[in-house]
C-alpha cells in the first residue's frame, strides 16, 4: 500500500479512493487489515536530530548549572532561560497529539 493508515479516517479516505482496496476489504477484511496493521509507521531523522539536540541542550544547562553551583558561582538567567525552553520544546515534541482536536 503506498501510504501508511494510522487511523480510522486515514482508512475510510483510502477507501473512498481505491476501488480493488474495497473490493479487497470486502471479500477477505482479515488479510487487508492485518497487511494494513504490519505497515511500518514512517521514520523521520529530523525528529530524531531534533530530539537529540534538545536533550543534548537540556543535559548541558543542568550540568553547567551543577559545576557553576559546585564553583560558588551564580546561575547565569540565560543558562536557565536555555535550559527551560529546551524542556518545553521537548515536552512539546514528545507529548502524544490529541486525537481529534476540537
Amino acid at each position: 500500500m503506498a501510504t501508511s493508515v494510522r487511523t480510522v479516517s486515514q482508512l475510510r479516505a483510502r477507501l473512498a479512493l481505491d476501488q480493488n482496496l474495497r473490493d479487497e476489504l470486502s471479500a477477505n477484511p482479515e488479510s487487508v487489515l492485518a497487511r494494513i496493521d504490519a505497515e511500518p509507521i514512517p521514520d523521520t531523522w529530523i525528529y530524531r536530530i531534533v530530539v537529540l539536540s534538545l536533550g543534548l541542550a537540556v543535559l548541558s544547562c543542568i550540568i553547567g548549572a551543577i559545576v557553576l553551583s559546585a564553583l560558588g558561582k551564580a546561575i547565569p538567567e540565560l543558562l536557565i532561560a536555555l535550559g527551560s525552553g529546551a524542556i518545553g520544546a521537548l515536552a512539546g515534541l514528545l507529548a502524544p497529539s490529541p486525537a481529534g482536536g476540537s
